[in-house]
Formats: C-alpha cells, structure tokens, sequence
C-alpha cells in the first residue's frame, strides 16, 4: 500500500507540473474563474503565487487559511514523529516491541509480516538506517519550527485548506514509513546489533550541507523584509540575492529535496519505498519551484536571467 500512495501522489504532482507547461496556463493567470482551471491553479498556489492570481472569487476565497500556519505541520511532525523516535529508543535500549496498534497500522501498510519478512533482511545496518532517517525526520521538523516561528516573516499569504489538511497527512505518513522499513524481528522488541556502513555517514553529511544551505536561504528570505536594524520594515516581495540563490529563484526547494535524497542514501541506496518519497518530493516541490520562478518573472522586469526555477544549470 505504501508504494502505490508514494508513487500516486507522485504521479499527481508530475500530473500538474506537466499541466503546468501548458502555454495558457503557463502565462500569468489573471483572475482566477470557478472553472476547472481556475480551481486547479487556486488548489496548487500558495502564498505570493496565488495573490498573484488577482482578484479571486468569493467561492474560493473561503477555502483560505493563513499561510503562517504552516508552523501547524511541523508541531504535528514534531510530536508524531518524535513519539515514534521515542519507539525506537525504547527497542535499542530496553528490547521493548512497538504497541500492537502500531504493529497492526505497519501490517495494513506494507503487506502483513508475511511480506515484510521477504523485504526487510534482519540485519543491524537496515535497522541503524530507520532508527537515523527517523532522527533526520524529527531534526528537520524541529528546525523548520523554529524558522517558522522565529526567522519567516509572514506576509498575508494563504493556502487552499486541503493543502493544509494534506500537510498534516504528509508527516505523519512520512514517519510511518520509516517505521514500516523496520525489519519484522525488530519491530517485536529483539533489535540487532548496530552496524555503521559508509553510506550512513555519507548521508548524515549530505543531510547537514543541505540543512544548513536552506537555512540560509530562509534567513535570506526573512531579511529582504528588514531595515538595517532587525526590525521588520515591509511585507513585500523583493529579488533575493545570495548563497543558492544566484543559480535559481527557490533553492530552500531544492534543498528540501536534497535533505530527501540525503535520507535515501542513509537507506543505502536500495530502499525503493523512500525513493518513491524522494520522487515525490521532487515533483512536489518542482510546482512550487516553477509556479515562483513565473512569479519573479512577472513581477521584475530586471530579474536575473541566467536564474533556473528548480535544479541548478538545468531546471
């Protein structure tokens, strides 16, 4: 089950970043009608991207939530995910097996101990790899909290509310497939001896570069919105000079999704499961990507042109 919603919500978001492309909706929109067009763009903007879209219809207005409340998924993640951190820890250190609840949730998720014994080996390398992307997963959260609450600085942009109801889906799916890469022994309670590989390391490492590079990017962002003293002097949008992005208008996208695939390499590579993750991020943040690049593009005239929207040098 969890690779066919993974590769699902994958396929939607390749979907509309293809849809996307299509020179009339490519364009600047104008004001948005109760069309099925108009529906789509209202649905997938956010934030400058969807005041941009001019005056919008009442009918939709009412699916609006502040974008600040984007702190909301990240206390969600945070709690969840850090509970099923705490799971872990409790079967590294005292042998305890996860709740039944939670064992009978990952069996609906993944097929049933019959099948995760054919796809988990029992070794302590798989384990030692879900006990850190669980860690890298909390980690994250906790950061992108803390910016949130005490670097963005929020204009009076909104979200289309199943945005924000999907987000709060997001992370508390993304933490139970973590757990669902646990093998079968390990889940009940006897966890193996820890093995580090290299590629644990290479993926701690990869996680810190990209962490660091989107909290830059962040800090970027929050500053353009600051006088020289610290305090905040206006709400506008302005062109972002700086760190990544001198080489494309959303590098805390590209980021996002480097932090994803630092993930997968903490897997070790093979973990099919997460790359679907990874490839759903990718896209996901790839609408988001281009729908800003349009915005920058629209808004100044002067924008830098060798900037990509996405990918550095490519996209």
């Amino acid at each position: 089950m969890l690779v066919a919603v993974w590769l699902a919500l994958a396929a939607c978001f390749f979907a509309a970043l293809l849809v996307l492309q299509v020179p009339p909706l490519k364009a600047s929109p104008g004001a948005l009608s109760l069309d099925l067009a108009g529906i789509f763009q209202d649905l997938i903007r956010y934030g400058k991207t969807k005041a941009a879209c001019g005056q919008r219809p009442v009918q939709l207005q009412i699916f609006d939530v502040p974008k600040r409340w984007f702190y909301h998924f990240y206390i969600v993640s945070v709690i969840w995910n850090g509970f099923l951190l705490l799971l872990f820890m409790q079967c590294m250190l005292f042998s305890q097996s996860f709740p039944s609840w939670v064992q009978d949730l990952l069996d609906i998720l993944d097929g049933g101990k019959e099948d995760r014994n054919i796809h988990h080996s029992e070794n302590g390398a798989t384990f030692l790899s879900a006990f850190l992307v669980c860690l890298l997963v909390w980690v994250n959260s906790c950061r992108r909290l803390k910016e949130c609450l005490h670097i963005s600085i929020y204009s009076g942009g909104v979200i289309h509310f199943v945005h924000y109801c999907f987000g709060h889906f997001y992370y508390v799916l993304v933490g139970l497939t973590v757990l669902c890469q646990v093998p079968a022994k390990s889940r009940e309670g006897t966890a193996p001896s820890l093995t580090v590989c290299w590629f644990h390391v290479l993926g701690l490492v990869m996680f810190c570069w990209a962490s660091v590079h989107q909290h830059r990017c962040h800090v970027i962002l929050a500053n353009l919105r600051k006088d020289k003293s610290g305090k905040v002097s206006s709400l506008d949008h302005s062109i972002p000079f700086g760190d990544w992005f001198e080489l494309v208008s959303s590098p805390h996208y590209f980021a996002e999704f480097l932090i994803y695939t630092s993930m997968a390499v903490t897997f070790g590579f093979y973990n099919l499961t997460w790359w679907l993750v990874v490839v759903y991020v990718f896209f996901n943040q790839a609408v988001s990507a281009v729908l800003c690049h349009e915005y920058y593009l629209n808004k100044f005239k002067h924008y830098p042109k060798f900037r990509k929207a996405y990918i550095p040098f490519i996209f």
